[in-house]
């Protein structure tokens, strides 16, 4: 069993206890992402092609690639670690995907509010669009982006050398892989690994599975996207009820500029505060630094170190 919100980051199979832990965690680490990269690709360009082009089914189409992921991430992980995927209990899922996605929409609402209020940006509300495009790119980004960055790369670098190191390095992994997207800058580059990164680690940190994390992703870029009808990330979303663009002579770094409001100062600041707020809340439940000796009475809610991964690995 998983006692309440432990992160589970795996200690049988190829991730036992023993010699060169660290490097097979990496190891696995490289594999796994290839692996679901690989049958995510596969499986949509084959379900996509299988389709027709008309928005309702490509919809489904980027619900199968998400689901696609999930089951790919659930059977390598039973098979090479022993055990059923916690971050993935199916029983916290509704309540965790609702949550996240109110908690996304708002944070993303909350910056709109601050750029739009201070007249950095321009909003106008255009009218009922379709959400088909829109709903299927936050579905399969959430849970893509999160499976990958948070379900392998932040647990496995957690699992070789602790959650200081894997919450940085996802960060900035995260930042990195937007770095190519249509109007990045290093600017904006550096807002999404300190933001969103750090911000949607946290989530994990503190619930011990993937689905607020997932929720939140989806519903930041439901709410910037569609409802708001901002570049997210650099690029458009599609069909949107309103539309939101920044106003000519404020900075980009005040304003995000072309990359979106996600690499805004507001931006930047509401997340930062989130995601401080969500580590310090996962902070007070952490076990000691690794290897030094916990005296505390043992609780149900501690989060392991590296050198002392969960032995409570099935929910």
């Amino acid at each position: 069993m998983n006692p309440g919100n432990t992160p589970v980051l795996g200690d049988h199979g190829i991730l036992h206890p023993g010699k060169l832990l660290w490097l097979r965690s990496l190891g696995w680490m490289i594999v796994l992402t290839f692996a679901i990269m690989l049958a995510f690709g596969l499986g949509v360009e084959a379900i996509s092609a299988a389709l027709p082009s008309q928005p309702a089914f490509q919809f489904m189409a980027k619900l199968a690639g998400a689901l696609i992921v999930l089951l790919a991430y659930t059977a390598l992980v039973r098979l090479s670690e022993r055990r059923w995927p916690a971050e993935l209990a199916v029983s916290a899922a509704p309540v965790g995907i609702l949550s996240g996605l109110v908690i996304g929409a708002v944070q993303f609402s909350a910056v709109m509010a601050i750029l739009i209020g201070s007249g950095a940006y321009d909003f106008a509300y255009l009218g009922t669009a379709p959400a088909w495009h829109g709903a299927g790119l936050a579905i399969e980004s959430g849970v893509v982006e999160e499976i990958l960055i948070r379900g392998v790369v932040m647990r496995l670098v957690w699992r070789a050398f602790g959650p200081v190191a894997a919450i940085l390095a996802s960060a900035l992994l995260f930042g990195v892989g937007h770095i190519g997207n249509p109007n990045a800058t290093v600017f904006t580059t550096a807002c999404v690994a300190i933001e969103a990164g750090i911000m949607l680690g946290s989530f994990y940190a503190l619930t011990g599975r993937l689905w607020v994390s997932i929720g939140v992703h989806a519903g930041w870029n439901f709410a910037q996207g569609y409802l708001f009808g901002a570049n997210v990330s650099g690029g458009d979303f599609g069909a949107a009820v309103s539309s939101s663009m920044p106003v000519a002579g404020f900075p980009h770094w005040l304003t995000g500029g072309g990359f979106g409001p996600e690499a805004s100062l507001p931006s930047l600041a509401v997340c930062t505060i989130v995601g401080a707020v969500v580590l310090w809340l996962a902070s007070r439940r952490a076990t000691v630094a690794r290897g030094q000796p916990d005296t505390r009475p043992p609780t149900k809610s501690s989060i392991p170190t590296a050198s002392h991964s969960s032995r409570r690995n099935q929910s």
